[in-house]
C-alpha cells in the first residue's frame, strides 16, 4: 500500500489551495470595498484571477499565494510572459464589456503568505502595458 499521493490527487490539492487563496483575495477585496465584478475569467491563453471595481477604476487582480516562497520569488512568478499574458486577457475582456469603457484601468497583485510580509499584500498598479 503505497501513501504517496497520486497526480490527480496533488493536483486537486493545488488546485484547492489556489482556491482558497482566491478566496480570501476576494474577501479581502470587497472588505476594502471593492465589488468583485468577476473571479477566474478565462480565453484561450489567459486567465485573470479577479476583476474588482473601485472608485472609476476596473482592476484586474493577479493572485499569489506563495508560503514558502519570498518577493524574489513573486518578482520571478509575474514575470515579463505571466504579465503579457494577463494584460492580452484584459484587452479581450473590455472589448467584449465595452460597459467599462469610461473607466480606469489598473493591474494589481495580492501576494497572500509570503514570509517576512504581511499576511495580504496588495501591491498597487504592480504593472502595466
Amino acid at each position: 500500500m503505497s501513501l504517496k499521493k497520486s497526480s490527480s490527487e496533488q493536483q486537486l490539492s493545488s488546485h484547492a489551495k489556489g482556491q482558497r487563496a482566491e478566496d480570501r483575495a476576494a474577501a479581502w477585496l470587497s472588505a476594502e470595498g471593492y465589488t468583485i465584478v468577476e473571479r477566474n475569467f478565462r480565453v484561450r491563453g489567459g486567465e485573470i484571477d479577479i476583476i474588482a471595481f473601485k472608485d472609476e477604476t476596473l482592476v484586474f487582480v493577479e493572485v499569489k499565494s506563495l508560503p514558502h516562497g519570498d518577493i524574489d520569488t513573486l518578482a520571478v512568478e509575474l514575470g515579463a510572459a505571466k504579465q503579457q499574458k494577463i494584460l492580452k486577457t484584459a484587452k479581450y475582456y473590455l472589448q467584449n464589456h465595452r460597459q467599462y469603457n469610461y473607466a480606469y484601468i489598473r493591474f494589481d497583485v495580492l501576494a497572500l503568505d509570503v514570509p517576512g510580509l504581511e499576511p495580504v499584500r496588495h501591491i498597487v498598479n504592480a504593472f502595466s502595458e
